[in-house]
């Protein structure tokens, strides 16, 4: 991806970024490789000529007692990414729902983060001239329209089997996560052993 090439005429902007975590794994499945966000951050600065930046990380995650591994890193790294890099981290647990199938009786998570975002997104319209979603859901365009109806630029970076045609158009920009050139890239995947 040729960000050098982006044009950012004004100075002094601000950006806000809204991260839809669930989209954004599924784009570092396929990298094999996890975000280094501290990167990450410093890229998307460098990219926009933000004089300042906001970033939103929205996720959901398991009730306790749901999973047969420890989810306490995962709280370490929300503390990580608030704490040290200013990140702010809203969060909620997975909404387990039980379903009958064909097969019985089986429990569905739910997690979606959209309204959380789109809330956070219209509130703090007035301080932004950009808005960054990391974020491939076609439910996101009328926010998006919205946001260029008031005059703000929206880009959108997602992974290009991740993302919708009617989000990809709708955007002032699209850019596809896995061909980012600068090194945003920290560590290799590592699965859980769900046996320990």
């Amino acid at each position: 991806m040729q960000t050098k090439n982006l044009s950012i005429v004004t100075s002094k902007r601000s950006g806000y970024v809204f991260i839809d975590a669930s989209n954004l794994w599924a784009a570092q499945k396929i990298k094999g490789k996890v975000f280094d966000f501290q990167k990450l951050k410093s890229f998307l600065v460098n990219t926009y000529d933000f004089s300042s930046i906001q970033i939103y990380y929205y996720t959901a995650y398991p009730k306790e007692g749901t999973r047969d591994y420890s989810t306490e890193s995962k709280h370490k790294f929300y503390y990580y990414l608030n704490k040290a890099l200013g990140i702010k981290v809203v969060k909620k647990e997975l909404k387990q729902i039980v379903t009958q199938t064909s097969l019985g009786e089986v429990v569905i998570e739910k997690g979606n983060m959209d309204v959380e975002m789109a809330i956070d997104c219209v509130h703090h319209i007035d301080s932004y001239d950009t808005a960054i979603f990391f974020t491939g859901d076609s439910d996101f365009l009328a926010l998006v329209n919205y946001i260029k109806n008031k005059g703000k630029d929206v880009y959108i970076y997602s992974s290009k089997n991740n993302i919708s045609r009617e989000l990809k158009t709708g955007a002032s920009g699209f850019f596809d996560i896995l061909k980012i050139e600068e090194d945003v890239w920290g560590k290799e995947i590592v699965h859980k052993n769900k046996n320990k």
